[in-house]
């Protein structure tokens, strides 16, 4: 007997080595990402130099001057851990170089840099996070690490984030 679930199951398997492989490019290959996928959850992203943020506070720059950038096709990976950005786009923000840290890839392990630190800003919500730095051939990527700080959950169905069910989709702090 055939059981229906194993098409779903073997294509949740395929999309996933389909994903990790279209990564993995950027890393060996520097191609340009581009992918079809079923399930490939994109959102609208913005990112600020949050060191600029606290000097506008402090009416050290204006706010004008704080350097942001809006990124309208993030890809939502929760595979990833962080926020991960191109080259190009740390370059932009300014952001300072705090340290190198492996990073373990299907390509196996390579060193990334990592920049501190931006206010991310997805469909309202908002948290800070530190910045691994990717090639200008990667998409920019959300980690499950700022999708928790903002309370998100991936609706893969409809290729989307929503505010997490079990809040009532509003935005909640745990501390359990």
């Amino acid at each position: 007997m055939e059981f229906p679930c194993k098409t779903v199951v073997i294509f949740m398997y395929q999309k996933v080595i389909i994903e990790s492989a279209l990564i993995l490019a950027c890393f060996q290959n520097h191609l340009t990402l581009m992918s079809t996928v079923m399930g490939k959850v994109v959102v609208t992203a913005h990112v600020a130099n949050l060191d600029d943020m606290y000097r506008a506070d402090r009416a050290e720059i204006l706010p004008a001057d704080v350097r942001q950038f809006e990124i309208p096709n993030a890809l939502v990976d929760t595979g990833a851990t962080n926020l991960c950005l191109p080259k190009s786009i740390v370059a932009k923000l300014g952001l300072k170089l705090l340290r190198a840290r492996p990073a373990i890839t299907s390509a196996g392990s390579v060193s990334l840099r990592v920049f501190g630190t931006v206010r991310l800003t997805i469909q309202g919500r908002e948290c800070v996070a530190d910045v691994v730095e990717l090639p200008d051939e990667c998409p920019a990527l959300v980690g499950q690490v700022p999708l928790e700080l903002m309370d998100f959950v991936v609706d893969p169905g409809r290729q989307r984030i929503i505010g997490n069910p079990e809040h009532g989709g509003e935005q909640v702090i745990e501390l359990y």
